[in-house]
């Protein structure tokens, strides 16, 4: 196992977790689950690194206790596995998970995109929105917050549907869909203006009111997605 590489001292802000409200400040425990949180998913520490307690509570600037306590949550959330007196593993991405990933997503995203035909107005104002962020952190070249934009632009088109229980299954994805998305961003950095267009692609059908069209552009999208996550010969 590789150990971890020294992190910055200032936590990064993460997309993926609500910020404290201004009367109720972050504990200890959530600064460091927001700091390791936000470094497993933008890639910092990748798949394989042993995280150590004593690092941690100095990246973070806290003390040991707090840092068990978050290292216990993401453990819960399957991105950590904690060996007692070593450290905490940073979880690889597995073959298996993928395929759950993206399997969920095409039935989910498919059935949504028909569900939104005919795109009231103010679905279509923000799905433009976010379009133009991701655009704006491409260009920045801030893949982290390019990917947290994306999973917003699908995110609204699938609680456009009305389904609350499709919407928390959807959300239970994101940390997972943000992780991939970075490492294929990463790997392949002339996909992003491509997804782009498929998003751009995406908005068009929805403003043309083309339920049929619009599916096919999200099933074309996640199958493009799911070429790459899974490599060549895989």
């Amino acid at each position: 196992m590789r150990a971890a590489t020294p992190a910055s001292t200032t936590p990064a802000s993460s997309p993926t977790t609500p910020a404290s409200s201004p009367t109720t400040p972050a504990t200890a425990a959530d600064r460091v689950y927001r700091h390791v949180k936000q470094g497993v998913l933008d890639r910092r520490y990748e798949g394989g690194i042993l995280l150590t307690e004593g690092e941690l509570a100095e990246a973070v600037g806290v003390s040991r206790t707090p840092v068990r306590e978050a290292l216990l949550r993401l453990e819960t959330e399957g991105l950590l596995k904690l060996y007692p007196k070593k450290g905490a593993l940073v979880l690889p991405v597995s073959a298996q998970e993928i395929n759950d990933v993206l399997e969920t997503r095409l039935l989910v995203e498919e059935f949504t995109v028909r569900r939104a035909v005919p795109a009231p107005p103010g679905l279509l104002d923000r799905l433009a929105a976010l379009l133009d962020e991701q655009r704006r952190h491409a260009a920045e070249g801030d893949l982290a917050a390019m990917m947290a934009a994306d999973r917003g632009f699908h995110a609204e088109i699938v609680r456009s549907a009305g389904n609350q229980i499709l919407c928390r299954l959807y959300d239970q994805l994101r940390d997972r869909q943000l992780r991939m998305g970075v490492a294929v961003l990463h790997a392949h950095p002339d996909r992003l203006e491509r997804m782009l267009a498929e998003h751009a692609e995406i908005l068009d059908a929805l403003r043309a009111g083309d339920a049929d069209t619009a599916a096919a552009a999200v099933r074309g999208h996640i199958g493009r997605v799911e070429a790459l996550v899974r490599g060549p010969g895989r």
